[in-house]
């Protein structure tokens, strides 16, 4: 027989028990970027939230918050999420520069672009500048078509087509400088945020005529807004390499990697060694003296110069040609020693800081401040150049048929 006082005792454990899971499930939240709360941990004062980001903040009211669910997605980025990597060339030192020893080094998560900048997105960018009457930056943004020219070679036909031939339009650009490069990621960065913005409602489509547009360019967007995107700019070094090498696809258990790559794929070949595709290239790039692609009815690889952005597989990051195709610049001055001297997080070098110009022959050595890094390998390279550690270098003001680029861009509002 059971007692009263059982059953009250059972009545108290539900009603414990039910307290704790209601105060667990329907406690406060801990604010956070995309859910501050309804009033400031600091002051206690409630927030003022705006409908949408063209609400313009009322200061009688208190502090006002715009709407934020987190960075906007740019066009063709490709998220990289950052960790720890070991830089360096994996090869052979064939050049005997001692310029790419091993280092371990965290990067931060960061984002970049899927492709290199191609023929149709750089003709993009020079009928903007055209509409705009931009007449000075249009001409310095012009390639150099002349880098296809050579004395002993018949590639004229490269000069006047390759860039603006239809059928080259999806191929990667070149002809162009490191400094071009620079120039068209703040391009870029102005006409996406601000297409963003109009979109938001922080611009007036109206308002836009001969002078609209060039000002809509222009004028700052607030970043408290949350509408608008970083800044597209170049990769640096590190940036760039830990991207190429691709390591997601190699890890085992709790921050094991089972192997490391000489390539931005597995094993120590060029060729494919799986299914249909076994057997061909992985990689546009110069197979030996005088070979750029094999014999007719066979072209391995596919390519006798440059081929489109999207051809051949793409790395574990969800990027194409991060070897081969054409060389890429990055942000880095370039220096023997920079894996020596710079920071462990987010390495970069920016200028001549603890190795100044004044300690090189900068007439024989070519090396200065103005000297920027390309990597990658390139249609016209042996294979050594499509491993991610080895370096080469050239002058910010130089270009070549073989060096090209792609844009990349901070995780803004992460801490990895």
């Amino acid at each position: 027989m059971k007692r009263k006082g059982d059953k009250n005792f059972k009545y108290i454990c539900l009603l414990v028990l039910g307290s704790i899971f209601f105060s667990y499930s329907c406690g406060e939240v801990t604010p956070t970027s995309t859910s501050p709360g309804k009033a400031s941990t600091t002051t206690g004062q409630s927030y003022k939230y705006t409908k949408k980001s063209s609400d313009v903040a009322d200061e009688t009211s208190g502090f006002t918050l715009h709407s934020f669910r987190g960075q906007p997605s740019g066009p063709n980025l490709a998220f990289i999420e950052g960790g720890r990597v070991v830089l360096g060339s994996y090869e052979e030192d064939l050049m005997n520069r001692k310029d790419n020893i091993e280092r371990t080094v965290t990067v931060a998560s960061f984002y970049m672009d899927e492709t290199e900048v191609a023929n149709i997105h750089w003709l993009e960018y020079l009928n903007d500048l055209q509409q705009k009457g931009e007449t000075d930056r249009y001409q310095k943004a012009l390639p150099d078509t002349t880098v296809w020219y050579r004395v002993l070679a018949f590639n004229d036909p490269y000069i006047d087509h390759y860039f603006r031939y239809p059928g080259f339009r999806f191929y990667p650009v070149v002809g162009i400088s490191w400094t071009q490069a620079v120039d068209f990621c703040a391009w870029r960065t102005n006409f996406v945020n601000n297409d963003l913005a109009k979109k938001a409602g922080l611009i007036d489509e109206d308002s836009e005529g001969e002078s609209g547009a060039e000002t809509s360019t222009t004028q700052r967007i607030p970043l408290e807004t949350g509408v608008v995107l970083p800044n597209y700019r170049l990769p640096t070094e590190a940036e760039w390499e830990y991207a190429a090498q691709g390591l997601i696809g190699v890890q085992w258990l709790d921050e094991n990697q089972t192997h490391k790559r000489i390539y931005p794929w597995d094993g120590h070949s060029q060729r494919n060694p799986y299914g249909k595709r076994q057997g061909y290239f992985l990689a546009n790039f110069k197979r030996g003296r005088g070979d750029y692609a094999g014999i007719a009815g066979k072209l391995n690889d596919g390519a006798m110069i440059t081929t489109s952005i999207y051809d051949y597989p793409q790395n574990d990051n969800g990027l194409w040609n991060m070897a081969g195709n054409v060389n890429e610049w990055v942000y880095d001055v370039y220096r023997p020693l920079s894996f020596q001297d710079f920071e462990d997080l987010n390495p970069v070098r920016r200028n001549d800081f603890l190795d100044e110009d004044k300690g090189y022959d900068t007439q024989n050595t070519l090396i200065s401040g103005s000297i920027r890094v390309y990597k990658g390998g390139s249609w016209k390279d042996v294979a050594y150049w499509l491993s991610p550690g080895t370096r080469r270098y050239l002058e910010q003001d130089s270009s070549s048929a073989t060096i090209g680029f792609r844009c990349a861009m901070i995780r803004a509002g992460s801490n990895y």
